[in-house]
């Protein structure tokens, strides 16, 4: 591919760049997923996508290569398994995002939580999920086998997609968020029997991702909802933001007139804190939160659908 003809393309800011269409922006992810970009060269068509903002057509490219790069997870019979995005962690409430996953494999539907952490002025996920004795898989069969016996496992996204992986270690290095980011959420091991939950944490993107996923959502549903914290579960407090996308077609599953929860804030966010309050809540000794009941009983709803 001709990179200098992609970056003037892309990066001429938001009024003058133009969107690439779906078969070049799949052949672009493909190259950058497989290595194949120079690292300059691979900064400015980061840095340029990030200030343009990624089109449906785009985003749809972007997920092909994406897809046809992602391992594939085997997944028990019985409900659809529901994928747990992490790539966040806590920053000043409890993250409950392990909380979802425990109450949804108490009801037979399994899990899988993947991702990575780049954060250090955030509490690591997977030292949260250690603290609860979920420590991450050592490889994909591993994880195959928890998910049939317990219904519940944990994997790097090295293990599911090496070079979306290496694309997301960029975000320190660049100091922002790029398309990688944005794609991970759309990541699925097994199309048909898994559940995508796409948390999103800035409200452009509930836009672009209502776009997309009407088309990609056809095999394998998806329940579209607002991030707690950049982690998938939901605010405690915040009204919901629960839509369903199945066979093409979206369904809100909120209710849009819900006002807000006056229910406090849990502090405790180091992992061995977090895990008393998140153990506390799954044996009934706290209140789970309502926002994260309504989003654990849509999902239970789409691994059975």
């Amino acid at each position: 591919m001709n990179w200098s003809e992609l970056i003037r393309e892309v990066g001429r800011g938001t009024r003058g760049a133009r969107d690439l269409d779906a078969a070049t922006a799949e052949h672009l992810m493909g190259a950058i997923l497989d290595r194949q970009v120079p690292d300059m060269e691979l900064g400015a068509l980061l840095l340029s996508m990030r200030i343009k903002g990624e089109s449906p057509q785009e985003l749809a490219g972007f997920h092909a290569a994406m897809q046809a790069r992602t391992a594939q997870l085997d997944v028990p019979a019985g409900p659809r398994c529901v994928l747990l995005p992490s790539f966040n962690g806590a920053r000043k409430t409890a993250n409950l995002m392990p909380l979802v996953a425990l109450l949804l494999a108490r009801e037979g539907v399994p899990v899988l939580i993947f991702g990575r952490h780049d954060f250090d002025s955030r509490i690591s996920p997977f030292a949260l999920l250690d603290a609860l004795g979920l420590p991450a898989a050592n490889s994909l069969q591993q994880a195959q086998t928890q998910l049939a016996t317990q219904r519940l496992a944990v994997l790097p996204l090295q293990a599911l997609n090496p070079g979306l992986d290496a694309l997301m270690a960029l975000r320190p290095r660049l100091g922002v968020r790029n398309s990688g980011h944005s794609l991970a959420k759309l990541l699925d091991p097994n199309p048909g029997r898994c559940v995508r939950v796409v948390a999103v944490t800035h409200p452009e993107y509930l836009d672009s991702m209502s776009a997309l996923l009407p088309t990609i959502s056809l095999a394998s549903p998806s329940l579209l909802m607002r991030a707690c914290e950049g982690e998938a579960f939901a605010h405690p407090r915040r009204r919901p933001h629960l839509v369903a996308f199945a066979g093409g077609q979206a369904q809100p599953l909120h209710d849009a007139q819900a006002p807000e929860e006056d229910v406090p804030l849990l502090p405790d966010i180091e992992p061995a804190a977090n895990a008393a309050v998140v153990r506390r809540m799954a044996d009934g000794a706290l209140p789970v939160p309502r926002r994260v009941t309504e989003q654990v009983q849509a999902l239970i709803k789409l691994a059975y659908s």
